[in-house]
């Protein structure tokens, strides 16, 4: 499925690239909901969390690892970030293309109930 994300990837569309390797790819959110807001994506195309395959296990795995070092690049580490997958419409997934968020740089508040509910 074409996505903006498919787009990144292939670099026609521009991008805040912080980190990449053959696997995954990720960038600064054009949105940030934090002072440090990084998208990790699997390159493979991986609709969400749901649609995983038991083979996807490691790109997964690495992805984690990648918002980890990130993270210590960035030195936010040590006071603690947020990593988010949002899955479906419900789970406020926008692109149907698997990421990580990795939220930092600020505390962060838990902010996650239903909409329309305080």
């Amino acid at each position: 499925m074409e996505t903006i994300f498919s787009k990144i990837i292939r670099k026609e569309i521009p991008a805040d690239i912080v980190y990449e390797d053959e696997t995954v790819l990720a960038f600064r959110d054009i949105h940030p909901l934090a002072p440090v807001h990084i998208l990790i994506i699997p390159k493979q195309e991986i609709m969400s969390i749901a649609s995983l395959e038991d083979a996807d296990a490691p790109v997964v795995g690495h992805m984690f690892a990648v918002a980890r070092d990130i993270a210590r690049d960035l030195n936010i580490s040590e006071k603690g970030y947020k990593l988010l997958i949002r899955v479906g419409e419900h789970g406020g997934q926008e692109v149907p293309h698997l990421h990580l968020h990795l939220l930092g740089g600020a505390r962060l508040s838990e902010n996650i109930h239903p909409v329309g509910v305080q």
